[in-house]
């Protein structure tokens, strides 16, 4: 297996036969047009999370809720957690163990692009909810309630803590593919989650594990919702409008998008330049970089739209949660730009992996002998077109979502001149992002 696929060698210039410049410009072009036809045309809230959407078909919202529905998939869960955790523990330390790739592309790519499609995945197969519920059921407690209230003030902090050790691991931390260490890490998040579930109950998760408030949010980008208990079908920037604007949240987007873009930034040509000619340790460069991304992401995101009049009863220091759900469709953008080829492909080699999982030849589950199809390295050119779309579109409906809170937030004299400043922000990013798309 070629190591480069698991060090991300597979998004850069290579791959991008089109013109920077280019790209630059129609993107730009097409946030400021964005803005200018909502500026005209959309002067009045549209989306409710009280009355938007319409119910999905009776035998789906029964199928979907109903005890064996819910079973399976937390069994499936469990079932995955001890499979690929056996292969930690007693397969090669080697780069062909399919731990390594359940854990980066299958869990932090595909669960995550899956929730766009389908609702929020991880929620439904966490093994630490499951093992929360079991636990629950043994001692004849509730799963949703621990021996303490979760501190409301914490918000969505701890996962983005969470989300941070996981980004520092995979793209930072020198032996990110040694099995012992991504064990040990797997092994801290389970403990840690199932503490914070015996003391606060399922609201922990809801907002402390990183990978079920990444899904979650994803999530909001699908076509599924629900109220009252019963499953609806609604637009995704109605369903995006509903994410809950709590202390934390922007903390969460600042180390998602920081990340990748960083990501794109420590394979660019410079930054490696830089790196060696440098007398400081490589490792701390990089530490102080993943750092400075995922900080000046927050910085800006919160001095951009803090930067408008507000309306009586609305704190502007709340602001910057209030609007950060706009960011997510700006994240999912840079995922499929930046991910979508090594989770197609190194995606392949891990299912034919799980077949092997001691690497001595098995075939458990049919797939050992699966091949790689390399149909987007081989179109090169559709593969460059889709990441500027991606980029794009991402920006584009992060616009709109964020118009739609401004006019529901802010005063009528500010709800235009109030986001000028996060539409500044976003052209920065948009050319930051693909800039470091092209250069890496």
């Amino acid at each position: 297996m070629d190591e480069r696929l698991l060090a991300h060698g597979l998004g850069g210039a290579k791959d991008l036969p089109l013109s920077l410049d280019l790209a630059i410009a129609g993107a730009v072009a097409a946030l400021v047009v964005s803005f200018s036809v909502l500026a005209i045309a959309w002067r009045r809230p549209r989306y409710d999370a009280a009355s938007s959407g319409r119910p999905a078909p009776l035998w789906l919202d029964r199928l979907t809720s109903s005890t064996p529905w819910r079973v399976g998939w937390r069994a499936f869960g469990i079932v995955a957690m001890l499979y690929v955790g056996w292969a930690s523990v007693a397969g090669q330390d080697t780069l062909v163990n399919p731990f390594l790739g359940v854990f980066y592309v299958l869990v932090w790519v595909g669960v995550m692009l899956l929730s766009v499609l389908v609702g929020p995945v991880w929620k439904i197969i966490s093994p630490s909810r499951t093992i929360n519920l079991l636990l629950a059921r043994l001692s004849g407690s509730k799963p949703g309630e621990g021996l303490y209230s979760y501190p409301m003030r914490w918000g969505y902090w701890p996962a983005a803590l969470g989300l941070f050790a996981f980004v520092w691991l995979e793209l930072v931390y020198p032996s990110s593919t040694d099995i012992g260490a991504v064990r040990l890490w797997c092994a801290a998040y389970l403990g840690i989650m199932l503490l914070g579930g015996a003391l606060f109950g399922d609201t922990f998760f809801a907002h402390a594990d990183p990978f079920e408030v990444y899904s979650s949010l994803a999530a909001k980008l699908s076509v599924w919702g629900q109220r009252d208990g019963r499953l609806l079908v609604r637009s995704p920037l109605a369903n995006l409008d509903t994410v809950s604007a709590k202390p934390g949240l922007v903390g969460v987007v600042a180390v998602l998008f920081g990340s990748t873009a960083f990501d794109s930034f420590r394979e660019s040509d410079r930054w490696v330049q830089f790196v060696q000619r440098s007398s400081i340790d490589s490792f701390v460069l990089n530490n102080l970089a993943l750092l400075a991304f995922c900080v000046s992401v927050g910085v800006i995101l919160a001095t951009a739209t803090m930067a408008t009049g507000v309306a009586e009863g609305v704190r502007r220091s709340a602001l910057p949660d209030l609007f950060a759900h706009s960011v997510v469709p700006i994240i999912i953008g840079y995922i499929v730009a930046h991910y979508l080829r090594y989770l197609v492909e190194y995606g392949q080699i891990t299912l034919a992996q799980l077949s092997d999982p001691l690497s001595r030849g098995d075939n458990y589950l049919g797939t050992a002998d699966l091949g790689v199809n390399l149909w987007l390295t081989y179109h090169p050119e559709f593969l460059a077109r889709l990441k500027v779309i991606a980029v794009v579109v991402g920006h584009v409906l992060g616009v709109i979502a964020a118009h739609e809170r401004a006019v529901q937030l802010l005063p009528a004299k500010h709800q235009l001149t109030g986001q000028l400043p996060l539409l500044f922000a976003m052209v920065g990013f948009t050319v930051g992002g693909l800039y470091l798309l092209f250069a890496s």
